[in-house]
C-alpha cells in the first residue's frame, strides 16, 4: 500500500505541521482557486499527453508518491508504459524510463530539452540559477565554456596531479592511524575530495579554518535540494514558504557565500600587495576568474556571483557526489567477498606489495574499473537527473511533451532494465570486462553522469579520483565490517542518492612495510 504524503511532506519539524494543517483547512479554497485558474485536464486542450494517473484538484498525484521515487516511478512504468505523465501541483511531469525515449532526449531532441526549470531551493543556492547546473540557453553555455577550459580541461588536470597524490597520500595515512577502529567511508572520501578541488580552485592558503564544517552545510544544502518543497508545486503559495525549505535554504547559502567572501577577499587583498611581475606562481581557478572579471572582455563577461556559483558547481560535484560512490563501491566490496579477492589480486599483480598506488597504474587496473561501473549502474548518484524542460511542445513516443513541462529521465530504471542487461538485479562487474562501456553516454543503456550537451562536465576529474582514492584503500588496507553490526545496502532518495545507512568499516595493515604509510 502506497504511504501517502511520504515523499512530498516529511514532516519533521512543527512548521511542517502547521504548513500542512492550515493546507487542510484551505483544501476548499485552493479547490476553488484551482479551477479558476488552471485547470490541468484542459490546460493542453486535446493535446495527446503521455497517460499515467488521475490526481486530486490542487496537489495532483502528490500524496500519493513513496518516499523512494526512482522506485516509484519504475513501478508506474511497469503499468502505464515507458513513458508516463502526472501532474504534481500544477505542474505536468513526465517521466522516461526506457534506453529509446531517453535516445529522443538526449540525441534527437537534444537542443529542445537541454534547459532547465530549477526548484526555488536551487535558485537560491546557485545565486539565482546562473551556475552551469541549473542555467539556461546562452548562460549556460558561457559557465560551462569557463569551468571546462579552466578547471577541468586535460591539461589543468595534469597540472593539479600533485594535489590529488599529496592529499590521498594524507589520507592513508590518517587511515593508518585509525586501523583496528571504525572508519567513516564517506566522511574520509569528502575531506580527500574538498581538500584536492579547493588546492585547484583557490590553492593551498591560509584561510583560517573557514572550511570548517563545510561537510555538513553541503550535506544540507543537497538534502534541501531533493526535499520535496510545496511551493515548487503550486507557485501561488510560493510567498508563503509554507514548508520552511526556502528559508532555510537561506540559511545555508549565507553560510556559503560567507567563505566565498572570506576567500575571494583575501586573494583580492593578495593581489594589491604584490608588485608587478615580482611574484610568479601558478594561477588557479579564481585567480584566472578575477583577471577575467577586471579585464571586462565582451566575450567572457563575468562578476562575482558568477564566480561564486561556479565554485559552489565543482565543490559539490566533486565532493559530495563523489565521496558518495566511494562509499557505494566500498559497502558493494565489502558485501562480496568474491569480489574484493580479485580486486586485491588485481592490485597485487599491477602494483606489488612493495609499492604505492600511483596514477599511472589506473589505466591498468581494468577489474576495479568494472566493479566501480557496474557500482554506478546499480546506484547512479542522481537516479532521475537533473529534470529537464522543453522549450517549446514537441513529440515523443507519439505523445506531445507540452512546452515548460518537467522531464525526468530515470536511469535507475533504464541502467536496471531486463532488456538492457542479463540479470540486472545482481552485482556482476564481469559485465563491464565484456562490453567496453565508458562514461560519456554513448551507449545509452549507461548513463550515470547523463548524455548530450547537458551530460556533467566534470568526468575526468571524478573518474580520477574515484579510482586513486579506491585504489590506494584497497591496496594499503584490509576491510572488514564492525561485528555485530547490520550490513545493508539500501538507499535513501535525494538530489543525491545515498546510503541509508553510512557505511563504517575497520581497517587494518595490508602492506609488509610500514614505510609505504607515510
Amino acid at each position: 500500500m502506497i504511504n501517502c504524503w511520504s515523499w512530498w511532506w516529511k514532516v519533521e519539524n512543527n512548521r511542517d505541521e502547521l504548513a500542512r494543517t492550515i493546507l487542510t483547512i484551505f483544501v476548499p479554497t485552493l479547490v476553488f482557486l484551482w479551477y479558476i485558474y488552471t485547470v490541468p485536464s484542459t490546460q493542453y486542450g486535446r493535446t495527446r499527453l503521455p497517460p499515467g494517473p488521475y490526481g486530486l484538484p490542487v496537489f495532483g498525484y502528490l500524496p500519493f508518491l513513496s518516499s523512494n521515487l526512482h522506485e516509484r516511478f519504475s513501478e508506474m512504468a511497469h503499468k502505464y508504459g515507458p513513458i508516463f505523465s502526472l501532474w504534481l501541483g500544477s505542474k505536468l511531469h513526465v517521466v522516461v524510463n526506457s534506453m529509446d525515449l531517453a535516445k529522443v532526449v538526449v540525441r534527437e531532441l537534444d537542443q529542445t530539452f537541454a534547459n532547465r526549470n530549477p526548484p526555488i531551493t536551487a535558485l537560491t543556492i546557485t545565486y539565482g540559477g546562473i551556475d552551469v547546473a541549473w542555467s539556461n540557453n546562452t548562460q549556460w553555455r558561457k559557465m560551462r565554456k569557463l569551468l571546462v577550459s579552466q578547471v577541468l580541461s586535460n591539461s589543468n588536470l595534469d597540472a593539479c596531479q600533485d594535489f590529488r597524490v599529496n592529499e590521498v597520500r594524507k589520507t592513508v595515512r590518517n587511515v593508518y592511524a585509525k586501523m583496528g577502529t571504525k572508519v567513516n567511508i564517506n566522511e574520509i572520501a569528502f575531506d580527500t575530495e574538498l581538500n584536492v578541488v579547493t588546492s585547484m580552485l583557490w590553492g593551498r592558503g591560509d584561510f583560517g579554518g573557514i572550511l570548517d564544517g563545510f561537510r555538513e552545510v553541503e550535506f544540507k544544502i543537497v538534502e534541501l535540494l531533493g526535499e520535496p518543497n510545496i511551493s515548487d508545486f503550486i507557485p501561488m503559495l510560493s510567498r508563503f514558504d509554507l514548508q520552511g525549505r526556502q528559508k532555510e535554504t537561506q540559511n545555508q547559502f549565507e553560510k556559503l557565500d560567507r567563505v566565498f567572501d572570506h576567500i575571494i577577499e583575501k586573494r583580492i587583498n593578495l593581489n594589491s600587495r604584490k608588485v608587478g611581475g615580482a611574484v610568479d606562481v601558478r594561477k588557479d581557478f579564481l585567480q584566472i576568474m578575477l583577471e577575467l572579471k577586471d579585464q571586462k572582455d565582451p566575450s567572457t563577461p563575468i562578476d562575482i556571483d558568477q564566480i561564486k556559483a561556479l565554485l559552489f558547481d565543482v565543490l559539490a560535484a566533486a565532493t559530495d557526489t563523489a565521496s558518495t560512490m566511494v562509499e557505494w563501491v566500498m559497502a558493494e566490496i565489502l558485501k562480496h567477498p568474491d569480489v574484493k579477492t580479485k580486486i586485491q589480486e588485481e592490485l597485487t599483480e599491477i602494483i606489488g606489495m612493495n609499492n604505492i598506488v600511483e596514477e599511472y597504474h589506473l589505466p591498468k587496473l581494468k577489474y576495479l574499473d568494472a566493479v566501480v561501473k557496474e557500482t554506478f549502474r546499480m546506484h547512479p548518484p542522481l537516479p532521475l537527473l537533473i529534470q529537464r524542460c522543453p522549450d517549446e511542445s514537441c513529440t515523443m513516443g507519439g505523445y506531445t511533451i507540452p512546452k515548460g513541462s518537467i522531464v525526468y529521465m530515470n536511469i535507475w530504471a533504464i541502467q536496471r532494465d531486463p532488456k538492457n542487461w542479463i540479470n540486472p538485479l545482481e552485482f556482476k562487474p564481469d559485465r563491464f570486462l565484456d562490453q567496453k562501456l565508458d562514461y560519456s553516454g554513448n551507449d545509452l543503456k549507461f548513463l550515470p553522469f547523463g548524455s548530450g550537451r547537458r551530460i556533467c562536465p566534470g568526468i575526468s576529474l571524478g573518474e580520477k579520483m574515484l579510482m586513486y582514492i579506491l585504489a590506494s584503500l584497497l591496496h594499503s588496507f584490509e576491510w572488514s565490517v564492525p561485528k555485530n553490526e547490520e550490513f545493508e545496502l539500501s538507499d535513501e532518495f535525494g538530489f543525491v542518492t545515498k546510503k541509508r545507512k553510512p557505511l563504517v568499516a575497520i581497517p587494518s595493515q595490508r602492506l609488509v612495510d610500514a614505510k609505504f604509510y607515510f
